[in-house]
């Protein structure tokens, strides 16, 4: 199992839907979250896309020095970057994080905020688009030379003067929930991502992509997003969701909804289905709670609970074939902390965590009354 964390160069804050309690994403504090990634033993982290955000590929660029171990999975959207250019910027950061980048294809869900973007297709038109993309940006990050005229590209000669360090290209992540996607993901790309509905819908799409995948000869790799809530016991846990939303009201909710229901992305239709703009029955699944996609388009729901309980409901998605997480939680800085020390000694973690090195190097806890060190609590992760 391996899990990513979140940068939310969007905004921040400890309650949703309000300024109250909120922070400015500034560097500063961009840098503190991604040095916290790092540090704890976190895979890597998301950064978001769109004109809501700051931009992903100069923040992951500036935050990439400051880090040593960490991955950053960054969007490359087809229709406004060409393929070659893509293909530059991907071997660049490759090699100067030494190979340190995941790339996450998104083909948009958001009529309106494309056309500001000066991207006019429709939702299947730009899935079409995305699959002349991948195929010309595949070839030429493998170093091959590509001349390619289809319906929306027409690339001559395009080629990769300097290499990725990750052979055969650095990896592609790739979400849609629609059958094109999900045949694009098939085709293209290496870890098909979803956002985090109930066990058995994400079972459903997995077994769909995997038969498509077969097809085409491949295999692919499962991710899914969520947010997590975990704290000590349940009920401090779901204590915390609520005060998560508790400024939240129904003017907040019926804005926020009414901007997700112009949206062609079938994926945030199948958020939106899970809750309805209602508070009323949020919990979806067991310890699946939708609250957050009241007032927060794309990944809307949170897994809530204590460690032990949030590890059996992950491991329930991995026994389905997911092997990627990618988590937030608000605020981002501390709550990386908590899943770092909570949930963490209870995965399976395919990667390094740097907690248990932790102990031999410095105080692990106040020294107690100037003195003693604290007794030291096992943290071995589970195998």
């Amino acid at each position: 199992m391996q899990v990513l964390w979140f940068i939310p160069t969007h905004g921040d804050g400890r309650y949703l839907g309000t300024s109250i309690g909120g922070r400015a994403t500034d560097y500063d504090y961009l840098k503190q979250i991604a040095q916290a990634v790092d540090h704890l033993g976190f895979f890597g982290a998301l950064l978001p896309t769109g004109r809501s955000c700051e931009d992903a590929w100069i923040v992951a660029s500036t935050l990439m020095p400051l880090t040593q171990q960490m991955r950053f999975l960054v969007a490359v959207r087809p229709g406004l970057v060409s393929p070659g250019v893509a293909a530059r910027m991907a071997a660049t950061f490759d090699r100067l994080s030494n190979g340190r980048l995941l790339i996450n294809v998104v083909t948009g869900g958001d009529p309106v905020e494309l056309a500001g973007d000066g991207l006019h297709l429709s939702h299947d038109d730009r899935y079409r688009l995305t699959d002349e993309f991948l195929a010309i940006w595949r070839e030429i990050a493998q170093g091959n030379e590509v001349t390619q005229k289809g319906d929306h590209l027409n690339v001559q000669g395009g080629k990769l003067l300097f290499p990725t360090v990750q052979k055969p290209y650095p990896p592609l992540w790739f979400g849609g929930s629609s059958p094109i996607a999900k045949e694009i993901a098939a085709k293209h790309v290496d870890t098909y991502l979803t956002w985090g509905e109930p066990p058995e819908q994400v079972a459903e799409k997995i077994q769909s992509v995997r038969r498509l995948a077969e097809q085409q000869g491949r295999s692919l790799k499962f991710g899914i997003r969520l947010h997590v809530i975990v704290r000590e016991t349940e009920g401090e846990a779901w204590d915390a969701a609520n005060q998560l939303i508790r400024y939240v009201d129904e003017d907040a909710i019926a804005t926020a909804q009414k901007a997700y229901a112009r949206m062609d992305s079938e994926g945030q239709q199948r958020m939106t289905q899970l809750h309805n703009g209602s508070r009323e029955a949020l919990e979806i699944s067991p310890n699946l709670w939708a609250g957050v996609g009241l007032v927060r388009g794309g990944a809307g729901t949170a897994l809530v609970g204590d460690a032990d309980t949030i590890a059996a409901r992950m491991l329930e998605y991995s026994n389905i074939g997911v092997d990627t997480f990618i988590l937030s939680g608000y605020p981002h800085l501390e709550e990386a902390y908590r899943v770092a020390e909570l949930l963490f000694p209870k995965l399976p973690l395919s990667h390094f965590t740097q907690t248990e090195q932790q102990v031999m190097f410095s105080p692990f806890g106040e020294i107690v009354a100037n003195e003693k060190f604290p007794k030291q609590q096992s943290i071995t992760t589970v195998d």
